[in-house]
Formats: structure tokens, sequence, C-alpha cells
């Protein structure tokens, strides 16, 4: 979990290094103080109003209706008990009214949890399968994770938008119109690199969610199996039923606009066509070599969540 933390408040370091030099490269192109201020707030406004909304904004996008114990005893007890193993606070508990099958979760810290799933999900795994997931997402607050990849997210943002604001209005407005596409490119770039290095924590921090999730005790083939599922089941719902998890697919287990290639490459798992992946199947794979191909390397590296089959791959190695 420390490797985890590191990893990403290394990554908030980084990232708002990168923000500082750009704001020193546009307060000395222009020697004015009030563009450095201008920009350094924006930037600071933008972090508070994603921290403050944050959470309402992925409730309202995503219809989360939140539930009481006599609701839904299975679902409730569930994550009862894997918050106790976990040592960590009872999170909220929410249904999303949205089709997609998958869980997610939020919020601005462990006090603040909230762990989520779609109705989409709820008769598709069985019990098993469904602590596992419930246990990666619980895994996600435990390792708090969601503060930081939210805090991240807002980088490439602000990076955009300076990009934006040099290279199409910038020029207009200032005779050295030369000085604020060069600034305006430099910011392009950086949201290029930022948004990189965001993608690179969404997919580290997935890797170690599945992990935390066996150390609360699930089977490494239960979740191998509710992952299969799920891309099954986002591989049959239609392009429209997808738009649903556009710009916060981030926070789901996989990524459901994936989930046609992913069941293509799980089912080759699958040996006996039972729709599920058992241990024998997932200690067969634990043998073998995964090998990716250039666009199998290049998906993965503007993608939110890793490779299916090195993740789960890694999963295999793991025991409960």
């Amino acid at each position: 979990m420390w490797s985890l933390q590191l990893r990403m408040w290394f990554l908030v370091t980084l990232l708002f290094g990168i923000i500082y030099a750009l704001i020193v490269i546009i307060g000395r192109s222009f020697l004015q103080v009030g563009d450095f201020s201008f920009y350094l707030i924006i930037s600071l406004v933008l972090m508070l109003i994603q921290y403050l909304l944050g959470p309402k904004i992925v409730e309202w996008s995503m219809r989360v209706k939140y539930i009481k114990r006599e609701e839904n005893p299975r679902l409730f007890q569930m994550v009862e008990s894997l918050s106790n193993r976990a040592n960590i606070p009872m999170p909220r508990i929410g249904i999303a009214q949205i089709d997609i099958p998958n869980a997610f979760a939020f919020g601005r810290s462990l006090k603040d949890g909230r762990v989520c799933v779609t109705s989409g999900i709820v008769n598709l795994l069985d019990d098993e399968e469904l602590r596992a997931v419930l246990g990666h997402e619980l895994s996600h607050l435990k390792n708090r994770d969601v503060l930081t990849i939210t805090l991240l997210s807002v980088i490439p943002m602000i990076m955009y938008r300076i990009a934006w604001q040099f290279l199409f209005y910038g020029r207009r407005r200032d005779e050295r119109g030369g000085n604020t596409v060069l600034i305006g490119l430099a910011a392009f770039l950086f949201y290029f690199v930022t948004n990189l290095l965001v993608l690179y924590a969404s997919r580290i921090r997935e890797y170690f969610a599945d992990q935390g999730s066996v150390l609360l005790g699930n089977q490494p083939k239960a979740l191998a199996s509710s992952l299969y599922k799920l891309a099954y089941g986002s591989a049959r719902l239609s392009k429209e039923s997808l738009k649903q998890s556009e710009g916060l697919k981030a926070f789901f287990i996989n990524d459901p606009s994936q989930g046609r290639k992913e069941v293509l490459e799980l089912s080759q798992l699958d040996l006996d066509k039972s729709g599920t992946i058992d241990a024998s199947e997932l200690q067969l794979l634990r043998k073998s070599n995964i090998r990716l191909n250039l666009g199998d390397k290049m998906m993965e590296l503007l993608s939110t969540h890793p490779n299916m089959l090195k993740r789960i791959k890694k999963l295999s190695q793991y025991q409960a």
C-alpha cells in the first residue's frame, strides 16, 4: 500500500511541478505578476471545485441512489464484513441506475467513502464474485487513491485550458503573437505528457486494488471470473448505453468500452467454456507468457485500465 501511495503522491508532486514550470514561463514571457497569479488562482480554484463537487458530479452522472440495510441485506452485509476486515469506516452504499455492469468507489476521504454497484451487476455475479469486486473497490478507499486520482485528473484539464487560451485567443490580444503561440504549444505538450502520467496512475492503482481484494480474503479466481463476466456484460450493450460511462470510466473496475476486445482475450482462458475462470485455468495462465503486440501496447498506454490479460496474469500470482 505504501508503494502505491508513494507513487501516487510522487506523481501529484511531479505534475504540479510541471504546472509551476509553465506558470513561470508565462510570467517571464509577459513580465506581469498578474498573469502568474491569475493562472495560479485558476489552478487552485479548479482543484477546490473538483475536491468539493467531485462526489456530487459522480452521483449525478451515475444516478446513484444510496440504500439502507433492509433494502439490500446481501450487499450491505458484504460491504460491512469487508470494511471490518479492511479496518476502515463503513462507507455509504449506493446503486447506480445504469445498465453497464460495474462497480466503483469515490469520496474525499475514508470517512467520506462511498461504494456503489450498478443495477446491471446485481444479478450477473454470484456471491463470491460480487464480494471480490467489492473488495477491490474498498481497497481503493483503503489505499486512499481515490483522492489522489481526483487531484491528478485536474492537471491535464488545466494544461488543456491554458493551451487553448494561448493558441486561439492570446495572439489576438498581444502583439507578441509568437510568444503566446509558443506558450500554447508548450502547454499542449505538457497536457499530453501529464495525461499519460494520469493514465499510468490510473492503471497502477487497479493492480494494487486487485491485490487488496485478495488480501481481504477473496479468491483470485473469483475476481478473474468477475472481470470476465463484466467484460461480457459490457460487450452485449449498445454503443449508446456505453456512452453513460464516458468521462468516469477511470472509476470503474474495468473499462466498459473495451468489453468486446476483452471478451475475445479472456474466452481463450475459459477452456471448459463455463463462463468463468477457475483455479486450474488461472494456474495455466500463470505458467504462460503474455506478449503484447505494438497495437496492444499503444492501446494500454492510452487506457485508464491495464491490459486485461496482463492484469489477470498478475492476479494469478496472488494467493488468498
